[in-house]
């Protein structure tokens, strides 16, 4: 299971991408820029980092890492981070454009930490992602001949779930919004064009009543969620307040939405504000010969992109095939990729950390009609992986872990003789070429490999990678 959002950690990127232009030598001692004739505070940009910053070197030779710059511009540029070996900066010029960079469609661009690629074209996107997923696994020896496949769609109005931070400032102004990028920073918006359109179309209504409120500093955050019954609202609630739970409620009932509320600071509760009955809330992923049912709560986890992720679960069931063999999914969450396995024939075993998963597991199942063992178990202990293998006797294996990876359990896959195919779907390209690296060592070969474009105009990027033991 990944967890929400899937923002790798911050970190000083380095290398460059499928996008990354070769650098000329200069003479020895003078510094590229300054031998081309490049103007004081301008840079030639020569790749790609992988969190998708442009790379250049400064008139003094240091590196900076530039974000909105694309290969092969000059652009003059503020820096706003020096650091010892390296300076952060942004654009403040584009001096030479791209022939990828793009008008972005969102105004917000640039400010909102959400979408860090709006300014280049969406193919350069996916083969900067795919460039960023071939080098990682290099790094690690991991050598693939094959094609990367691409696993997107047209829909870049895909996002599902947000979280939208509020902030009352000195003045008592009330600011809705998203995080800058690397920053605590509240951006406000009043329009997001990545929300699905139903979510999108609340914007300007919510921040309308956070202005009406009596108490808005006691609003924390609000969770948007799109669901099969529509959208639903969350509200990090951190103190009671009678008078605005009931503006909230009559406003949830005259745009017949669903509306909760987490209560308290420490320990919060979660209460349905409308209807006070808490609605059962589904989402359908792909199953033949119709789609299956998965139930939620609010609080799980959910990927973001419904299209791309019905993309990984059919190509899921294409490279697996059909089969009756047994079939091991780990970090499973409520059945994503465990029930289309088991309405396709496999014996599953489907194991998850969080106890409460694992009960809305078992129930999905059941509503569907599927016979899935569901088990609880923590998948980054070493002691409780080696028990689960020790008490399970399995010939395919699914990963789908959260950004920190599965270290653990391909540690134990790679001396598991009886596992003969693994699929890793990995939300950080980083701990997933750390993981392949035990399963090689472990005897198994990778055979295919694809990007999938979850985030749109973002760095991120999800991959699937399938092992066969040799």
């Amino acid at each position: 299971m990944s967890t929400l959002g899937k923002r790798r950690p911050s970190r000083a990127a380095s290398g460059g991408s499928g996008l990354s232009r070769k650098a000329s030598g200069g003479r020895e001692g003078v510094p590229r820029s300054v031998e081309n004739g490049v103007a004081p505070g301008q840079v030639d940009i020569e790749g790609l980092a992988h969190d998708g910053r442009g790379i250049a070197r400064t008139h003094d030779g240091k590196r900076v890492f530039v974000d909105g710059a694309l290969p092969g511009e000059r652009v003059a540029i503020a820096v706003h981070r020096s650091r010892g070996r390296y300076d952060e900066a942004h654009v403040s010029d584009v001096v030479a454009a791209s022939p990828l960079r793009v008008t972005p469609p969102c105004s917000h661009a640039g400010r909102c930490g959400g979408c860090d690629l709006q300014h280049m074209d969406v193919d350069a996107q996916r083969r900067h992602k795919s460039g960023v997923l071939r080098e990682l696994l290099q790094r690690q020896g991991i050598e693939f001949s094959g094609d990367v496949e691409v696993l997107a769609t047209r829909n870049q109005h895909y996002r599902r779930r947000a979280r939208l931070g509020v902030r009352v400032d000195a003045e008592g102004r009330i600011h809705l919004g998203f995080r800058a990028r690397n920053s605590q920073r509240l951006v406000a918006v009043e329009h997001c064009t990545i929300l699905v359109p139903e979510l999108a179309a609340l914007l300007p209504a919510l921040g309308q009543l956070l202005d009406g409120l009596e108490a808005p500093r006691h609003v924390g955050h609000i969770e948007l969620l799109y669901s099969d019954q529509g959208p639903s609202l969350v509200i990090r609630q951190l103190r009671r307040h009678h008078a605005d739970q009931q503006r909230w409620q009559q406003w949830a009932q005259q745009r017949q939405l669903r509306l909760a509320q987490w209560v308290g600071r420490e320990q919060p509760t979660l209460e349905w504000l409308w209807p006070q009955l808490a609605p059962q809330l589904s989402v359908a992923v792909p199953g033949a010969p119709d789609d299956l049912t998965l139930l939620l709560e609010p609080q799980d986890f959910l990927q973001a992109n419904d299209g791309v992720n019905r993309l990984m679960v059919v190509t899921v069931l294409e490279w697996l095939g059909p089969g009756a063999t047994t079939l091991l999914d780990l970090f499973a969450g409520l059945g994503n990729f465990s029930l289309p396995l088991a309405r396709s024939g496999y014996r599953v075993t489907a194991v998850e950390g969080q106890a409460d998963m694992v009960k809305r597991l078992a129930i999905n199942a059941g509503r569907n009609q599927l016979e899935v063992d569901s088990r609880r178990a923590n998948l980054h202990d070493d002691g409780e992986v080696a028990a689960l293998f020790a008490d399970l006797s399995t010939e395919v294996v699914v990963l789908d872990p959260p950004r920190d990876g599965a270290e653990a359990v391909c540690r134990a896959l790679a001396e598991q003789m009886s596992v003969t195919r693994v699929l890793y779907i990995a939300c950080d390209p980083a701990t997933l070429a750390r993981d392949a690296a035990y399963l090689l060592q472990g005897g198994f070969a990778l055979k295919r490999v694809a990007m999938a474009d979850l985030f749109v105009h973002t760095s991120h990027l999800e991959s699937m990678l399938l092992f066969e033991r040799k």
